[in-house]
């Protein structure tokens, strides 16, 4: 096995790190299976752009509300224990979607406020998970962790719809809400065989003030507060596949879930290959910024253009490998700068531009994709993502420094 190998997986040599990425990857998997059904069951219901970005808002409204007040949460209580608690919560929906979809009797409504609990529950989830992978795999092996983070996610992101987009076609949408209630399990058995002895102690706050701590801590350090208004850009105008994607396959490539599940699996194919770049370097910087949001913009107008289904997976997988080493750089930079008594605050944060931003983001794709064509929302993104290099040569340092000033918690760069 080759040293950049090694590098690349360095992480999966921690007891704990292992059992999170079993559990993470099964969970996540099912996850996106649910994700795939709820949006090809709304386009089946409603036949409305505007009602999928509807949806994919919904299932980050709760982040964007309330995600630092889940951070808060995160760095007060047991990590572990809580990601247990909202892991079981988390089944929920899908035992209540599967339900409704036997009984025959679902309706939009419906989906909608199951879509919604969700994300209420993701909004504590999403930023104790973040902290949680620095606590197993200390500062030393953050980036790495980073990397094969990513790897997780978008391994789940080709798993997922794939496997999704065959039940929906031998049984419905019902099979993926069964199966994804059945992969909490996995995550919530993971986390129970942790090795709790080798794992931090959380530290004592008062919430309230825990978060407006956490708030002027970001707001005073250079170093976190303008990657994070380079993210909310991004993550605003540019990462909203999940409305995308679907409209593409519906309305420009022949409207069969087949080609929705490819266009999945594309654009995680290359948001793996960009994810195993971006844990085989020792540190991300400005430049890795750059490059990412740069290569983003290139391929999200490439994709704007593209005249069949194979060119349009083309330029999907190039937009998944660079938007990952996009937010791969801004994910370990964040992690790396901030002290280790304010990482879940720090990381909610970052949750709430990431995934807060699609409340945002996600309708106006879903309104341009409906009223003008998806195409109209790829190019928009990919503007979006060039004028983002810009901003990030110009404000974080220029191109070839290859790493962020980072403030340590005792003040030393």
């Amino acid at each position: 096995m080759s040293a950049a190998v090694k590098r690349s997986f360095a992480s999966l040599q921690i007891h704990n790190y292992r059992l999170y990425v079993v559990g993470q990857l099964t969970s996540l998997a099912g996850n996106w299976m649910q994700i795939v059904a709820e949006l090809w069951l709304i386009l089946e219901l409603t036949g409305s752009g505007t009602a999928v970005g509807i949806a994919t808002a919904l299932q980050f409204l709760g982040i964007l509300l309330f995600g630092v007040w889940g951070g808060s949460l995160a760095d007060r209580f047991d990590k572990r224990r809580l990601l247990i608690v909202t892991q079981t919560a988390m089944a929920a929906p899908a035992v209540a979607l599967l339900a409704l979809s036997l009984s025959g009797s679902i309706e939009i409504g419906l989906v909608y406020g199951l879509i919604a609990l969700r994300g209420l529950v993701l909004a504590i989830d999403n930023p104790a998970r973040q902290a949680f992978v620095a606590e197993i795999v200390g500062r030393r092996r953050i980036v790495n962790a980073v990397g094969i983070n990513s790897i997780i996610v978008h391994s789940a992101r080709i798993a997922g719809p794939a496997l999704a987009g065959a039940l929906i076609a031998f049984g419905g949408v019902a099979l993926c809400f069964a199966l994804n209630a059945l992969t909490f399990g996995v995550m919530i058995g993971a986390l129970a065989l942790m090795r709790t002895g080798d794992l931090p102690a959380p530290a004592e706050h008062r919430p309230a003030e825990a978060i407006r701590e956490g708030l002027r801590y970001v707001a005073a350090t250079r170093e976190l507060r303008l990657p994070l208004i380079l993210m909310a850009v991004l993550g605003t105008l540019g990462f909203n596949f999940p409305v995308i994607t679907p409209l593409l396959a519906r309305f420009s490539f022949g409207g069969e879930v087949s080609a929705y599940s490819l266009l999945m699996a594309a654009t995680a194919v290359g948001a793996i290959t960009g994810s195993v770049f971006a844990g085989s370097r020792e540190r991300l910087g400005p430049s890795m910024v750059a490059v990412g949001a740069a290569g983003f913009g290139v391929a999200g107008t490439l994709a704007a253009a593209a005249p069949t289904l194979p060119t349009e997976m083309v330029a999907m997988s190039l937009i998944g490998g660079t938007g990952v080493i996009f937010a791969a750089s801004i994910n370990s930079g964040l992690q790396l700068a901030a002290a280790p008594e304010m990482r879940g605050r720090v990381m909610a944060l970052y949750s709430v531009v990431f995934l807060g931003s699609t409340p945002i983001g996600g309708p106006l794709s879903g309104w341009l994709g409906e009223a003008v064509s998806p195409r109209a929302s790829l190019l928009v993104g990919g503007l979006a993502g060039l004028g983002v290099a810009l901003a990030a040569v110009s404000t974080l340092g220029a191109p070839g420094t290859g790493r962020l000033r980072l403030r340590t918690a005792t003040g030393s760069e």
